[in-house]
């Protein structure tokens, strides 16, 4: 008998990360304390960070669906309730109310009550199933993160008590795969890592609990692409937050989300659009009933789904020396005073179209002017990882609505200097016209 041959495949090497003086500069200064306590022993994690496992290495589950996080309890049904609309999915009419529930073989779906058409309707987007949205929601994530079919279908038996057969599950990979792109990507995310090692995850425990996330695979093969190769301190910063991130800074500073600023907006160029990450919020946040769930929920989906997202909850700081050094150094206009040292949570930060975008989620984005915060975040994410605050975007979202600007914008206003004729006309012209301008 001849000795089967065995086929061997091709493994995607990483590119190595080179080490960058700014970085080093940086970790040298703020994470000095954190290093010396960590050489004393493990307590200093267990007692500020609390770094654990994802669950998977263990119990052979992705992130993307465990919901223990933020201090509440893992349920076996999840979310599997539809979130409130606001309008009528007939007439678009606002003057809609609930009318009672309709009850499925495995979940209860709320009613609702147009009284301009009088028509009754659902909030589900994803109709002529029998399985509760959020049930398929995580089949697909577990598929995604690298796990067969067959075991997908476990966790899913596991998590909800129903059986589901995998080639059910096939089809709700295939159903929404326009949506979530990583899928053409899971085959070259094997070969690097295994599915348990495919993301990272732990809790931090700063004022709040907040669960950091970051897949391992789609950032290694995004600083692959053309142009994308110059964010690999992106990935170190990312890398380093497990051991060396100086926790006790999150709960003694000023939190980011309570920065007051007055915004000189008059050259900022504020766009509005319809993106991936839009239609995304539409589907996922249907499958959420409570609304604390939501950036969770939100998180998690597109952590594990889209090709662009490579990590959530960052946290990041900025120092008064960081502030002091951009002002005299890169003579930037930081529309915020700062006494003490200011920290923050970054939603979701993707890479993109030869730029590091930052995203925040805010559940009312039409009338939200997150500006100063996001740029906040955009200073110290440059600061800490050494890359030029020109390669950054930040944007706010819903499920309707996504607001984009370049925060180097808000901090450095460009002289504008006239030639020959019309010297002074041409100084007044603004170059500020774009889809939409949003003022402070």
């Amino acid at each position: 008998m001849k000795k089967e041959e065995k086929k061997k495949t091709k493994k995607i090497k990483e590119i190595p990360i080179k080490k960058n003086p700014a970085m080093d500069h940086v970790r040298k200064g703020k994470f000095s304390e954190t290093k010396k306590n960590l050489a004393r022993g493990k307590e200093v994690i267990n007692s500020h960070a609390n770094v654990i496992s994802n669950g998977m290495e263990n119990s052979a589950e992705p992130p993307a669906s465990d919901d223990s996080e933020n201090g509440g309890s893992t349920s076996t049904t999840k979310i599997a309730d539809i979130a409130a609309m606001s309008q009528c999915v007939y007439c678009t009419s606002r003057n809609i109310v609930k009318r009672g529930k309709r009850k499925n073989k495995l979940e209860e779906v709320q009613l609702y009550l147009c009284q301009d058409c009088g028509r009754t309707f659902t909030g589900k987007k994803i109709k002529g199933k029998k399985y509760p949205t959020r049930m398929i929601l995580d089949g697909v994530s577990y598929y995604n993160a690298g796990f067969s079919l067959e075991e997908s279908a476990k966790f899913l038996e596991r998590s909800y008590g129903v059986k589901v057969d995998g080639s059910t599950i096939s089809h709700w990979v295939k159903e929404l795969s326009d949506l979530c792109s990583y899928g053409r990507l899971r085959d070259f995310g094997l070969k690097i890592y295994s599915p348990a090692q495919v993301v990272q995850s732990f809790q931090m425990y700063h004022r709040q609990i907040y669960r950091f996330r970051y897949h391992r695979a789609k950032i290694a093969l995004a600083l692959q692409e053309f142009g994308h190769y110059r964010f690999a301190p992106l990935r170190e910063y990312l890398d380093s937050i497990a051991t060396d991130c100086p926790h006790y800074l999150f709960k003694e500073s000023d939190r980011s989300s309570e920065i007051k600023a007055e915004m000189d907006l008059h050259e900022v160029r504020i766009s509005e659009k319809q993106n991936r990450a839009t239609q995304l919020a539409q589907l996922v946040l249907q499958a959420v009933a409570d609304n604390k769930w939501r950036h969770d929920a939100l998180q998690k989906f597109m952590l594990a789904n889209d090709s662009v997202t490579v990590a959530t909850e960052v946290p990041v700081f900025f120092e008064r020396e960081d502030y002091d050094w951009m002002k005299e150094n890169l003579k930037f206009d930081i529309p915020f005073e700062m006494e003490k040292t200011i920290t923050g949570h970054i939603d979701f930060v993707q890479i993109r179209n030869k730029s590091i975008h930052i995203l925040d989620y805010k559940p009312s984005a039409d009338k939200a002017r997150p500006v100063a915060q996001l740029t906040f975040y955009a200073l110290a994410l440059s600061r800490l990882t050494g890359l030029r605050l020109f390669e950054f975007k930040c944007a706010w979202f819903d499920e309707k609505n996504y607001y984009e600007f370049f925060p180097l914008h808000v901090v450095y206003k460009k002289k504008k200097r006239g030639r020959g004729r019309g010297k002074g006309e041409e100084a007044k012209k603004e170059i500020t016209h774009t889809e939409k301008i949003v003022e402070a």
